[in-house]
Formats: C-alpha cells, sequence, structure tokens
C-alpha cells in the first residue's frame, strides 16, 4: 500500500497545518517541534508526544525529465560513437573492441575510451549481445555490472546448432550492429544511423522499428497492452498508486514484438500498418479474399537493473540507462508462446508452482481492527454462503506498524491460539503483511526496544551511509532501518525473523509491500532524530484529520443520486482546500548537473529519467545508500523487491520445510516469479482500473509471473454495488483473486450488497469447479514456461484484428472472458477468434454454440451479475463439485467437460498432486482425448486419489448410441442427452467408486 495523489494532496494540507517552522534536507530532517499525540496502530504510545515528520522532508531538488527539457542536450549531435575493430570469430560468435571514434563528449557522465563486444549464438533460439567497458577491475567504483549471481545470465549450450538469428555489424559511419531472421530476411534489431554513447552514468543505444510496430512488456506500468509508439516507459521501482502510464512498483526490461505479414494470391509478403489492423479490429472490415495473413514474434531482453527509460517514437526504440552495460539478449520465437518459454526457461526461471489453496478467494483490508472483527468477517463470509479461503491483514495487526509484532490491545498474542484453531479447523488460511523498513528503537525509552532490530543491527544486515553511518529513513512505524541484502547476514536474519514470529503467529503465506524500496523523507532523515522515536509519518493517515474519502465511481451519482449528492456536498470544503495546497508555483528553477571527472553523481544524474516521483529520494531510499560491499543502492534500488522475495521464499522453506512458499510481493524484477507472485498495487475503484488491470495481468504473463491478481473492487476510493459486481466477477478468471481497499474507504466485502454477493457466488461456483483446469495450467507454466492468462492475440496469432485487444482475454487456451468494463449497459462488445478457420465457442451457461461470424465485433448480453464466459471447441476441461474451500473441493467428484470440435475432437490434460510439496512424491498427470464418438483418459502417476468421477458433461454432439465405459454399458437413468441443445451428460459416480483416475479407460457413445 501507498499513499495516492489523493493522500499526498490530503497529506500536503494536513502538515501545513500541524508542523511549524520544520526543516529538511538531503541528509537529515530536523525537528524542530513536538506537534501532536497520534494513535499509531490503534495503540496510543505513552511516554511522550509524537513528533510528526514535516512534508518538506520528502521533498527533493526540482527536477525536469530530460525527454520534457527544452535544454537538453541530445547525445547523437553530439557524442562520437565507436569503430569496431580487433574482430575475432569462433564457433559461437564473435568479438570486437570497440574504441572511442572522436573526442569524449561527457555529455550525461564519464564516457569510455574502450568498450569490448561480446556476440554469443547461445542456442538455437537465443542470442546474446553483451557491451561492457574494457579493463574493468573491482576498486572501479564508477562500475556496477550485474553480477551473474545477483541475476543469472544465460548461458551457450554445447551444441547451440544453427540460429535463425544472425548477427551483423559495420562501423560506417560508426560502429552499429543488427539482427536479423535468417527465415525471412527481417530486420528485428538495427542500430544502423544511430550511435553508441557509453558514458558511466548515460548509455544510449537504439533500433529502427517498423511503422505502426506492436511491442508489449516494458513495465510495470498501467497502461492498455499494446505499448504504442509515442511513450516513454521509465523503469524505476516506484512506490506510488497506479498513475496511469509512469514508472510503478516493478522493473521488467523485456519486450514482445510482433509483425503481422500479409501474403496475396501471387505469394507476394508484405507488412501490415496497425491503421490496417485497427480497422479490421474494430470496424469489422474483412481482409481482401485472397489475402493471407502470418505473424512473426520475438523477444528482447536488456539484462540491465539501473534506473532507465525506454523511448517509444513513431520508427524507433531508444534505450538510456544510468548505468550498467548493454546485455542485450534476443529470444526468436517465432511466435509468443515459444517467446515466454525461451525467455523463462533459459533466462529468468520458471514460475513457482503454487499452493493449491492459493487458487482460492482471499480477503483483506486495511482496517481490520482486532481479532474479534477478523474473526466476525470470515464468519459473515460463511454466513453469506460465499467461499472465503484465506483471510488477510494489513498493517493494523502489528504493534506500531513494526514488522513480526502483534499489537498487543487489538491483536494481543492471547488472541492467536481461539483464532488459529477456530480458522485451521475450517480450512481456512491467514496471511499477514510483511512492510520492507525496519523500526530502529528510541535509545532514550528501554520500554520501546525492539529485538528484530536488535538482532539484524548487530549481525550487519542494514544499509548504511556512505561514512558508515547507519542509513535511516522513515515509514509506517517512524524512523527505521533497511534491510542490506547484499550483506552477509542479511537474508539469514531474515530468515530467523520469520522462524520465530511463526512460533508466535501461525500464519500460512507472506504478503510483502513496500519493497521498492520505499522511505517518506529523502535521505537519512532519522540520523541524529531517533530519540524521537516513534514519530508520524509526513503526511496524514487514512481516517486521520478529517481525511474520509468521498470518491466514488464513474457513474454513481447515476445509480446511487441521493448518497452521491450527500457525499459531494460533504467534500466540498476539503475538495477546496486540497485544491489551495496544490495550487503550483508560477515558476521553477530546475536543478540539472554535470559531470564530473572520474566521478558518478548518484543523487542527482546529470541525466533526469521521467520517474514518477521526480528525484530518485523522493519517497525512496536515498541512491547513496550504501550497502555493507560497498555497492550502492543506485545501482541495485530496482533489485530490492526482488531480493527481499528471495530472503522471504527462504524463510518460508524454514518455517514449512519442503512445501511450496505462498508469496505475494510488489516491487518485483525479471525472474521473481520463481519465488512470488504479484497484486497490482494501489489501484483505486474506478471503472478504468477495472480495465488497465487486464492488460496488467497480461504484460505479467510476459514477465513470467503468472500468479497476478489486483485489489478487486478497487483499493483507494469507494467502490459501489455495480462496479464491485463487475469486478467480483472479472477477477474470479485471475489466478490470484482477492478483494482489498483502504482504511478510511467504505468496506466493500462482497456481502456488503445482495447483488454483488450473488454475483460473486455465481463466478465463484465457476472459479472452484475450474480449479483443476487452472491448477494444470499453472503446472505447465511451472514446468514448460507457458503462459495462464492469455491475450487473444497469443492463442490466434495469425488474426491481425486481434493485436491490440485487451478488453478479453483467455484463461489457458480453453476459455474466452468477456468481461464488462463500464457502468450503466447490459450488453458488452466481444470477438469469437477463429471462427474463419472453424473454430466453435460455446456459452458456459447455456452449453450451446454460439451464432458468431468471422471479424464481427459481436454485442453479447451481460446483464448485471452475468459474466460472459465462452469455451472453446476442442477442448476438455476438468472439473471438480466446488465446495467451501479448496480442501473440501478437492474432495469431491471430478467432472468433465468435453466441447466437441466441428469435427468432433477435442483434447485436455489434468495435473494432480498434494497440493502443497515443493518436490511431491508421487503425482498424476491424466490426458483426454476425444473423436469418434468416444473419449479416453490416459492416466500416468503413482498419487493417489479415490474421488469418484462425476459427470461428463459433452457439448457438440448431435447423437448418441450405447453409451458405454470400458466396454460396460452405463445405465440409462445415468444418460441425458439434450439433441436440442446437442448435449450428453452422463454420470459416472457409481462406476468410478474406487476412484476416476485408477488407470486408463474409455468412454464410448456409438
Amino acid at each position: 500500500m501507498a499513499y495516492s495523489a489523493f493522500w499526498k494532496a490530503a497529506s500536503i494540507l494536513s502538515a501545513f497545518l500541524a508542523s511549524t517552522n520544520a526543516q529538511s534536507s538531503a541528509n537529515s530532517a530536523t525537528p524542530t517541534a513536538s506537534i501532536e499525540t497520534v494513535e499509531i496502530g490503534g495503540t496510543p504510545t505513552t511516554f511522550r508526544s509524537i513528533f510528526t515528520i514535516p512534508a518538506s522532508a520528502d521533498e527533493g531538488a526540482p527536477l525536469l525529465p530530460n525527454v520534457n527539457d527544452p535544454q537538453a542536450i541530445d547525445a547523437q549531435n553530439v557524442c562520437p560513437g565507436y569503430k569496431a575493430s580487433q574482430l575475432q570469430k569462433n564457433d559461437n560468435g564473435l568479438s570486437a573492441v570497440l574504441t572511442l571514434a572522436g573526442a569524449p563528449c561527457n555529455v550525461y557522465g564519464n564516457e569510455v575510451d574502450v568498450l569490448n563486444l561480446k556476440v554469443e549464438y547461445q542456442a538455437e533460439n537465443r542470442l546474446a549481445i553483451n557491451i561492457s567497458p574494457a579493463n574493468l577491475s573491482p576498486s572501479n567504483s564508477s562500475w556496477f555490472i550485474l553480477p551473474d549471481d545477483l541475476v543469472p545470465r544465460p548461458v551457450s549450450e554445447s551444441n547451440p546448432g544453427q540460429s535463425d538469428l544472425e548477427f551483423a555489424w559495420g562501423n560506417n559511419p560508426s560502429f552499429w550492429l543488427s539482427v536479423t531472421r535468417r527465415s525471412t530476411g527481417d530486420v528485428l534489431f538495427s542500430s544502423q544511423g544511430r550511435k553508441i554513447v557509453y558514458e558511466d552514468q548515460f548509455i544510449e543505444f537504439g533500433s529502427s522499428l517498423p511503422e505502426d510496430y506492436n511491442l508489449y512488456g516494458l513495465g510495470e506500468r498501467i497502461h492498455g497492452l499494446r505499448l504504442g509508439n509515442n511513450l516513454t516507459a521509465t523503469i524505476f521501482a516506484a512506490d506510488v498508486g497506479d498513475p496511469i502510464d509512469y514508472n510503478i512498483y516493478g522493473s521488467h526490461p523485456f519486450y514482445l514484438d510482433t509483425r503481422y505479414f500479409e501474403k496475396d494470391g501471387n505469394g507476394k509478403r508484405s507488412l501490415v500498418k496497425n491503421s490496417i489492423i485497427d480497422e479490421r479490429g474494430y470496424s469489422g472490415k474483412r481482409s481482401p479474399s485472397n489475402t493471407s495473413y502470418e505473424s512473426y514474434s520475438h523477444g528482447v531482453y536488456l539484462r540491465n537493473a539501473h534506473p532507465q527509460e525506454v523511448l517509444l517514437r513513431p520508427d524507433s526504440i531508444t534505450w538510456r540507462t544510468l548505468g550498467g552495460s548493454i546485455d542485450l539478449i534476443f529470444f526468436d520465437g517465432p511466435t509468443q508462446p515459444e517467446v515466454t518459454k525461451q525467455f523463462q526457461v533459459s533466462t529468468i526461471g520458471l514460475p513457482a508452482m503454487q499452493m493449491y489453496w492459493g487458487f482460492g478467494y482471499h480477503q483483506c483490508r486495511w482496517g481490520y481492527a482486532n481479532w474479534t472483527e477478523l474473526r466476525g468477517i470470515v464468519q459473515s463470509f460463511r454466513d453469506f454462503d460465499i467461499p472465503l479461503e484465506t483471510i488477510w491483514v494489513d498493517i493494523d495487526y502489528m504493534d506500531q506498524y513494526r514488522d513480526f509484532t502483534l499489537d498487543p490491545h487489538t491483536f494481543p498474542p492471547s488472541g492467536v491460539k481461539d483464532f488459529f484453531d477456530w480458522i485451521h479447523g475450517n480450512n481456512q488460511h491467514f496471511v499477514p503483511i510483511v512492510d520492507s523498513a525496519i523500526y530502529i528503537p528510541n535509545p532514550t525509552n528501554a520500554s520501546d526496544a525492539y529485538d528484530t532490530y536488535a538482532r539484524g543491527n548487530s549481525s550487519g544486515s542494514f544499509l548504511n551511509n556512505p561514512d558508515g553511518s547507519q542509513y535511516i529513513g522513515a515509514v509506517w512505524p517512524g524512523y527505521t532501518v533497511f534491510p542490506d541484502w547484499l550483506s552477509a547476514s542479511g537474508v539469514s536474519w531474515w530468515v530467523n525473523e520469520m522462524v520465530e514470529w511463526y512460533k508466535e503467529v501461525p500464519f500460512s503465506g507472506i504478503w510483502i509491500d513496500m519493497s521498492e524500496v520505499s522511505s517518506f523523507c529523502v535521505g537519512s532523515c532519522g540520523t541524529g532524530n531517533v530519540t524521537l522515536n516513534p514519530v508520524h509519518p509526513p503526511f496524514a493517515l487514512p481516517g486521520e484529520a478529517g481525511n474520509v474519502i468521498y470518491d466514488y465511481p464513474e457513474g454513481f451519482n447515476i445509480t446511487n443520486a441521493t448518497e452521491a449528492a450527500s457525499a459531494l456536498a460533504a467534500s466540498s470544503s476539503q475538495q477546496a482546500a486540497m485544491a489551495t495546497a496544490n495550487e503550483a508555483p508560477t515558476s521553477t528553477v530546475y536543478l540539472r548537473t554535470t559531470p564530473t571527472p572520474g566521478e558518478r553523481n548518484v543523487n542527482h544524474p546529470p541525466y533526469v529519467i521521467n520517474n514518477v516521483q521526480g528525484d530518485l529520494a523522493v519517497h525512496a531510499v536515498s541512491p547513496n545508500a550504501t550497502h555493507h560491499n560497498g555497492v550502492e543502492e543506485y545501482d541495485v534500488h530496482n533489485l530490492f523487491g526482488h531480493q527481499i522475495l528471495n530472503a522471504t521464499y527462504q524463510g518460508l522453506l524454514g518455517v514449512f520445510p519442503g512445501k511450496r512458499p505462498f508469496i505475494i510481493g510488489r516491487s518485483t524484477f525479471s525472474g521473481s516469479g520463481k519465488w512470488a507472485g504479484h497484486w497490482g498495487g494501489d489501484n483505486a475503484s474506478k471503472w478504468y482500473y477495472m480495465y488497465f488491470s487486464i492488460p496488467q495481468a497480461l504484460s505479467f504473463s510476459l514477465f513470467g509471473i503468472p500468479m497476478f491478481g489486483v485489489d478487486t473492487c478497487g483499493f483507494n476510493g469507494n467502490t459501489d454495488y455495480e462496479l464491485c459486481s463487475r469486478w467480483m466477477q472479472l477477477s474470479a478468471f485471475f489466478p490470484f483473486y482477492r478483494n482489498h481497499n483502504t482504511l478510511s474507504a467504505n468496506s466493500q466485502e462482497p456481502f456488503r450488497w445482495a447483488s454483488v454477493a450473488n454475483a460473486t457466488k455465481t463466478a465463484m461456483q465457476i472459479r472452484y469447479s475450474l480449479l483443476p483446469y487452472m491448477y494444470t495450467l499453472f503446472y505447465n507454466a511451472h514446468t514448460t514456461g507457458s503462459t495462464v492468462m492469455r491475450a487473444l492475440a497469443w492463442e490466434f496469432p495469425n488474426d491481425i484484428q486481434l493485436a491490440g485487444v485487451d478488453t478479453q482475454f483467455l484463461l489457458g487456451p480453453s476459455l474466452l472472458i468477456t468481461p464488462v468494463l463500464q457502468p450503466q449497459v447490459s450488453t458488452v462488445k466481444g470477438v469469437f477468434p477463429g471462427i474463419a478457420e472453424g473454430e466453435v465457442w460455446y456459452d458456459w451457461y447455456t452449453e450451446t454454440k454460439v451464432d458468431a461470424q468471422a471479424g464481427v465485433n459481436a454485442t453479447i448480453d451481460a446483464p448485471l451479475g452475468h459474466i460472459p464466459v465462452f469455451v472453446r471447441g476442442g477442448s476438455i476441461l476438468p472439473t471438480q463439485e466446488p465446495g467451501y474451500t479448496t480442501t473440501e473441493s478437492r474432495k469431491n467428484p471430478w467432472g468433465l467437460i468435453v466441447a466437441l470440435s466441428a469435427n468432433g475432437e477435442a483434447e485436455g490434460e489434468l495435473y494432480v498432486d498434494d497440493g502443497e510439496s515443493i518436490e511431491p512424491a508421487d503425482s498424476l498427470f491424466i490426458s483426454f482425448k476425444a473423436g469418434n464418438k468416444s473419449l479416453d483418459a490416459n492416466v500416468e502417476g503413482g498419487y493417489k486419489d479415490e474421488n469418484a468421477l462425476g459427470t461428463v458433461n459433452i457439448m457438440g454432439i448431435s447423437e448418441v448410441g450405447n453409451v458405454t465405459l470400458n466396454g460396460q454399458g452405463v445405465a440409462g437413468g445415468n444418460v441425458v442427452f439434450d439433441a436440442e441443445k446437442q448435449t450428453l451428460k452422463i454420470k459416472l459416480n457409481d462406476a468410478t467408486s474406487g476412484g476416476a483416475w485408477q488407470g486408463h479407460w474409455t468412454l464410448s457413445w456409438k
């Protein structure tokens, strides 16, 4: 959770009223007054008043991003580039030396005279290009090259084979490089006509791109799936409340490039422009009858963790980083599924297999006040018969917001046994938030002792200032220190804290927050000030000082007119005050720095990236914070969230040996998926945020983090019944399914409205019945790198009209979800892909074929409480009768949905194991294949499952003969054929009472 733009505006006013004569600097915020007594975490401190850190403590230098600065120097105009020489070829590639082609420009850093070029054909589908400074030594502090043990770099295979990727280079007028697809001659990347600029704080390189290109990825940001050709994609981990088009929590310097080609009747091949794609995709215009299409996709990964931005312009892509190296890895695909698999298997690692219970429904709120309320929420779900798997708690449970503690008044340890015996007895789970900063106790108050800090401090596990003193920022509990994941003891200290805390609080998994890493002041503001601890953050918390949310979704004033009028009147004075507080100065003098020979300015680099917070130190640990091995935070900021997920993974292995850790984290990097899932951060209760959840989820499919979901119904602001109904149904088809909102907004558990409760139960009934299908998708993702949520364009790669579609998605290959994403409507537009190639789609609810036309954006009925779901013909979906929890569901009979293709065939698969072991002792893998009026199940593995096969539901069947199982007739009372709907339901409970997967079987209806 972060403070959003709303809270920031409110906090300016609050801080202005609350603080007097306060001052701050880049290194400290010196208090001059004790302001007020404030309750923290529900528990008042009794020994002293609490100082409020002045709002000015989190104000950075006035900076103007280079891309917006009319005075900015274009490095391409003043820098000389390089010349290649000393070329040496080997079996897997080549190497060369790049020498500066003229006088150094030193425009945004100190230019490097000599670089090393290494090109590796690492595998048949993978090419790596590395450009790094020559003559690096460990003592050269001006350079930080990402170590392989921190972020693994793929290595060459012993026999890479013939690659379809071809590297070329030239020296005219300066060194350039290109990558071409041999089989098509398509140029995938070319820096010809562009110089490489290589300085210690600024690296620039780029490539031409085809007109109207299709690029996806480059996260994390709130944006449509296709990035467009006028975007500056900043990659710098930021604690900020989900602004549109800016950098937020994660750092994923990877993109997918998909190109569509048109072939006419004579075989002539040409690139298709997006204007044609979009015209046909949204207007329904068809292609000429003698035209066919094909697509090719490739991936590009820049293995660089420094602050950076990627400039997407109409005909080019330009990468600008503030350090590191050019370490490009190309994946040739040639389809999206293959690119994603190549990226994960060879480079970033395969995503973690999730606990089965993780796919149940999760409920959270910032504001659950005590054990009694928490238990009441859980009980209310059961009273309303809304499945609840896991209850989550935000920072309310902590003792004054300190990690690994319980508030002694509201969440006392004495209440733990009763609560956890009850919840675990109901097969439900508990996940607490854990923040990324550690409170530093007040040395003048013995009662303020904090053992977690003491153990970390004694083991040298926290970040320092450049002078060796402890770096002290500020987060929720007050002045805090920050774990040093590069220290020798940081991870082991964290593991120990988790293991010890579990003895007090038997949690099931961990939620990691604030891990960008966030700090509420610029610099080591706590240095010299810790005798004031605990202190209040430099902004008003939700619910404090009249901070009440009056914001509602679009359309709220129509469906809730009376309440909307009341809210508007109540908020008018506050809005006026906030508007005054937000008045901008009439002019700004921006800080511009210039390079100093032999030195780096990490706090204010000469090149200013378009960071959402401006100054790199605002709302973050400052770039000059120093790790125990001498590395500055500037060089590894984007990896803090990645590293704390690794440490937490190790900690949960210590708590639950041999079991899969369940972790949801906010800040991620390429490869974080092998440890954790991710939620979309601090969104708002707005319809557009519900829409953006789809492209955000699909982007994380590309990044190898399939366990993704968002704060359903919205985090900031108040939701209403219409938005929450639609959103609860949409999120039921996301892998991670959680409702969560902020402290002072209205409660939004689905049972708060009858319409939301009913809509939720309808969608949950589908989700829980499909848990075996979803679990199998995750098994495939974990073992092969396949995706779970899929863009339509990925599953139907030669359909040009799908390139920009992100209002629909596929769950696996077989389920098409078409949600309502706007208020006040009872229909939704959607396409049915593949119709022209003979695909068949079935309505989930009616089980009948959809009467769809190729290339038409159809109007689909979707009254409130109904989310359109369609099953793809040719699919076999494993199901299980849903129970209230996943534990109960796993004890129920299995089922199969067989959706026959136009030619009467279908296939599918099911993976079964114990649902929790990292390395299950046994498992089952069942492959299903239907055709010629029969269904075969081939069973492999030794896992024992005794649940019967309940109903086999076959759709698209025109006639039925004798129904037999392994040659034995099935009693007529267990067979129901509906000729009008063309469905056949066969009940096999009795025939498979010993277990559905005891061995191979054949079901026939010939």
